[in-house]
């Protein structure tokens, strides 16, 4: 009742989208200065909030959007907005101010969603999921979303103990980076959006 080229292939897809190695440098940045235990609560919490998100829209995905009367290209748009602002922060090192980050978890926005549950993500199982004929397919779909999480919280989890090793000046270094990454992001996610739109009119 398995299904591996289905597994496999929702997992490669996933990987290639949520991307483990990227997000650990925009997971340090964004927790740099709490406690290794709060770090490590706030990796296990966006993982849970990303998986929240992608089961909700893997079961509900195409009645939610129709309801709300939300295309997926506005989706993008307004995903990549939220992340432009945010790589925005990275940059300037308005992330860095203990005022505007000790009391907000970043946990759930941006890290659980958009980040990991954006909407690249979220339509890619919406479509596996409607795509999966029989129990296992669907069993192999499920497994393989939660591998997937599995793996971006071993990332992140462990990714602490790099800032053992870089220290508070490499930790700016990689904010910034960070933030160059992610303003990317952001940038090619509102593309993609204003691109679909455009072909779709």
């Amino acid at each position: 009742m398995f299904d591996v080229a289905v597994f496999a292939s929702l997992f490669v897809t996933l990987f290639v989208i949520m991307d483990p190695p990227g997000i650990m440098p925009i997971f340090l940045a964004l927790t740099a200065g709490r406690p290794a235990k709060v770090q490590r609560k706030m990796a296990f919490q966006a993982v849970c909030v990303a998986f929240g998100v992608i089961a909700v829209f893997g079961v509900l995905g195409h009645q939610i959007l129709a309801y709300l009367h939300v295309s997926v290209p506005a989706l993008m748009i307004a995903g990549g907005l939220l992340l432009l602002l945010i790589a925005l922060d990275l940059l300037t090192g308005k992330t860095e101010e203990p005022q505007q980050t000790k009391d907000v978890n970043v946990a759930l926005v941006p890290l659980g969603m958009p980040l990991l549950a954006g909407p690249g993500a979220i339509v890619s199982v919406i479509l596996a999921v409607q795509g999966a004929d029989g129990a296992s397919a669907q069993v192999s779909v499920w497994a393989a979303i939660v591998a997937m999480h599995v793996v971006l919280w071993l990332t992140m989890r462990y990714s602490l103990l790099i800032i053992r090793v870089i220290k508070d000046g490499g930790v700016v270094l990689v904010t910034r980076l960070a933030g160059m990454m992610l303003s990317a992001l952001a940038v090619q996610q509102i593309i993609n959006g204003v691109t679909q739109v455009v072909q779709g009119t």
